[in-house]
């Protein structure tokens, strides 16, 4: 099934298939591990919404919602 991670539920993973960020943002992502087919766990949001934490290749990452929004990602059904 396909979402955006700002989406997702804690507890839910996938893999993530496109990035529509700006050159700048997208860059800094990919630093960080998140690269297309890379596998995400979707951990939890924060008390007020935003920002989301994620884990990406066993490190744990806070991304603001609205750049999760534009990440595209095949997940798991639950």
């Amino acid at each position: 099934m396909k979402t955006t991670l700002d989406k997702m539920i804690p507890g839910q993973k996938g893999s993530v298939v496109a990035m529509d960020q700006k050159e700048s943002i997208k860059q800094r992502l990919l630093e960080m591990g998140l690269t297309l087919d890379s596998e995400v766990e979707f951990k939890r949001t924060a008390p007020f919404g935003d920002p989301i934490r994620i884990k990406v290749r066993g490190s744990l990452l806070a991304i603001r919602k609205k750049i999760a929004s534009k990440i595209t990602m095949t997940t798991e059904d639950r």
